[in-house]
């Protein structure tokens, strides 16, 4: 096709006006084309220069040159090398994502080598003068290219995130007199850095990240809530993975770099398939109904698409650091056996000295808090796999406790808010004779109504039962309704230990 030159030639060319050109079609321009050069080819010395002007503008401007394509990539490996030199290691190994050219020259013994001897500073070094730089390097630099490309990339992520954990952990030594469980959980979460996410894996082998998540601090738990309006079809879903995130290399004097390379630790993994069916509905309003899955998770669906709404997720505080940091992508963290110490001297050991911390609470506000001492279980009570521990007891009112506030457990969607009543978060630690946790929950329980007369002879109001089960116990509570005041009173709590449990733990036979 003739260029836009050539369009601007032409009427030149033939000598014709334009607005005549531009009503012609194809076949009348050519025809008038050739009786133009048949009248040049009679008047040849008044028309060549036009003519070779002419086509000189049309078939013989030269083509312009592209400029030749300049990217990194292109750029010899030295140099890029001498670039990456300037880089700190987050940046680094952000870098080597890029491709696996970048991944090679990433992995430079000698880059990492200047960090780790920079960073973690060497006992011994010698000082190696350069033109107009001083760098320590250790004396093992003249075994640099012995060793296998990345060896002291792998060598400074392992010390460096090993000092960083000893610092976090070390925050969750001191324990609260009140709750026995870690006083600065909180600043230690803060100064990790560390965030929650959960992973949902469809049947076709997809997997979902949910990132975005509401975070609701109680003494003794975390409650922790994603909504989004890019769920996968629950129809589809077969597993939820809960997730720690942690900077990978984290510097404790600055701010944690959300944009870096970071690290997962497995919490649980949760069996989703046929959910409405295979767990439990603890309560529903207008527009969602709430299922819970041990351990801790809820999920709410909505009553008309059957679809996921949101998902809520309540973390108990015991070894919460260690299970968000310490697992890994694949294997979740295994805490240390606990050592029986066996006690020939007392007939009863392990069934006395047991003390409880009890909390129950929505998102915003909370219940009940207490603590219960010299807890206690005869061999009589022991039954059906489990020991009893009564906390309060229906015979001794001056133990009964009320409740604050009318129960219910607040959600909320981009769009949409909701309270579905009667439902509630319970934090359970019971401690061992020694103050040791010995069986901690944090999980999403709902009230049912169990008869409307109360039977009692300091009460008049409906009953209410709350119960929940996993491996580990049982917990029964039984509530009154006050009309009057409006309120719910504990009037009983039990708690029944699994026997197993209390044999592994204690090193008993019961």
């Amino acid at each position: 096709m003739p260029s836009a030159a050539a369009a601007t030639a032409q009427p030149r060319l033939w000598g014709e006006p334009p607005s005549r050109l531009r009503g012609l079609g194809e076949a009348a321009r050519s025809v008038l084309f050739i009786n133009r050069l048949r009248t040049f080819a009679a008047r040849p010395g008044e028309c060549s220069e036009t003519v070779n002007a002419g086509i000189k503008s049309l078939y013989l401007t030269p083509a312009l040159k592209q400029k030749p394509r300049v990217c990194i990539e292109s750029m010899p490996s030295e140099m890029l090398l001498k670039i990456f030199s300037y880089l700190d290691a987050v940046s680094l190994l952000s870098v080597g994502c890029v491709n696996k050219l970048f991944y090679d020259l990433a992995n430079d013994n000698g880059i990492w080598l200047k960090i780790y001897s920079s960073c973690l500073q060497p006992k011994r070094t010698i000082w190696k003068m350069k033109s107009e730089q001083t760098e320590a390097v250790p004396l093992g630099c003249a075994a640099l290219h012995d060793k296998k490309p990345g060896y002291w990339k792998k060598e400074y992520i392992l010390k460096q995130t090993a000092a960083v954990k000893t610092r976090i952990m070390q925050l969750a030594k001191p324990l609260d007199p009140y709750t026995g469980l870690p006083c600065k959980n909180k600043v230690a979460m803060k100064l990790s850095g560390l965030s929650w996410i959960i992973v949902l894996k469809d049947k076709n082998g997809k997997e979902h990240v949910m990132e975005k998540a509401n975070l609701s601090f109680k003494h003794t738990s975390v409650t922790i809530l994603w909504y989004s309006t890019n769920w996968p079809c629950l129809d589809v879903v077969s597993t939820l993975k809960l997730f720690g995130v942690t900077p990978l290399l984290l510097d404790l004097n600055m701010p944690p770099n959300k944009n870096g390379p970071r690290r997962l630790s497995l919490i649980a993994e949760y069996h989703l398939a046929n959910l409405t069916e295979s767990s439990v509905a603890v309560g529903a309003d207008g527009l969602v109904q709430l299922f819970s899955v041990n351990p801790g998770l809820l999920i709410g669906i909505w009553k008309e698409k059957n679809e996921i709404a949101f998902v809520m997720v309540s973390l108990h505080y015991h070894q919460l650091l260690e299970r968000s940091i310490l697992g890994s992508a694949t294997v979740q963290y295994a805490p240390p056996p606990n050592k029986p110490v066996l006690d020939d001297i007392d007939p009863e050991y392990g069934l006395h000295d047991y003390s409880l911390h009890l909390e129950m609470h929505g998102r915003s506000c909370t219940y009940l808090r207490g603590t219960f001492r010299n807890l206690f279980c005869r061999k009589g009570d022991i039954a059906n796999g489990y020991l009893r521990l009564t906390v309060v007891s229906l015979k001794d009112n001056r133990k009964h406790l009320p409740l604050i506030g009318t129960l219910g457990l607040s959600w909320e969607t981009d769009v949409f808010k909701g309270n579905v009543k009667d439902c509630y978060m319970m934090n359970l630690t019971l401690f061992d004779e020694i103050g040791e946790p010995f069986w901690c929950f944090s999980a999403p329980v709902c009230m049912e109504l169990s008869s409307k007369t109360s039977g009692l002879y300091d009460y008049m109001g409906h009953i209410y039962t709350t119960n929940y089960a996993d491996s580990e116990g049982k917990v029964c509570v039984k509530l009154v309704w006050l009309e009057e005041t409006r309120q719910y009173i504990i009037v009983n709590l039990v708690l029944y230990v699994s026997t197993e449990k209390v044999n592994n733990w204690y090193g008993t036979n019961y």
